[in-house]
């Protein structure tokens, strides 16, 4: 069957991850069809097969490069510092890098129940190594005194619980700036845990 005119290989692609993204994260992944996908692309519902081995597939590559890009990302933002600084470059860097990408975060959240158990494991792991950064400062800061917490495993969950809540409900033409929320939130996490 011949293109869909108008369409091209190197164009495709990154239209299908997104199309598939904006419509998983508004109507849900069991709900989108791949025909959906394709209507929302413009091309043959046969031509998403030319991109991916089907829907599970594309979920899966969604939330892995979402977490690959956190992960290079907190990787390039960190510098070496105490553990309250730590601390507050990690809350400043969870804020920002999730506010520009409310529907990947989202899918990363509440779509892992539609993934295969293998999958699971994968993105599992990878969202273990990001809370497990964490949880380092944490306990580095619990070790040197600074931090008043009775578990830092607890404590790391509850605080990427805390600050991913901000895509719940930041709107960048709401009245405060990301860079008030920021600092709102870096108050409230400081006097979680600072002893």
């Amino acid at each position: 069957m011949a293109r869909t005119a108008g369409s091209h290989s190197a164009l495709t692609a990154p239209r299908i991850r997104e199309a598939a993204q904006a419509l998983f994260a508004q109507h849900g992944y069991a709900a989108v069809s791949m025909r959906q996908i394709a209507a929302e692309v413009g091309v043959q519902v046969g031509a998403l097969y030319n991109y991916t081995s089907d829907k599970q597939s594309l979920l899966f590559d969604l939330m892995s490069s979402h977490l690959d890009d956190l992960l290079s990302a907190r990787a390039e933002d960190q510098t070496e510092a105490d553990p309250v600084q730590a601390l507050e470059q990690f809350t400043r860097f969870h804020i920002r890098f999730h506010a520009r990408r409310p529907d990947a975060v989202f899918i990363a959240y509440m779509e892992l129940r539609n993934l295969t158990p293998e999958n699971f494991a994968t993105i599992e792991a990878m969202r273990r190594r990001y809370e497990d950064g964490l949880s380092a400062i944490l306990r580095d800061g619990q070790a040197q005194g600074a931090f008043r917490i009775q578990d830092a495993r607890v404590a790391t969950m509850a605080i990427i619980a805390m600050l991913t809540g901000v895509n719940t409900w930041f709107r960048k033409t709401g009245r405060l700036s990301l860079s008030e929320v920021e600092e709102i939130y870096w108050g409230m996490i400081r006097r979680l845990v600072v002893a």
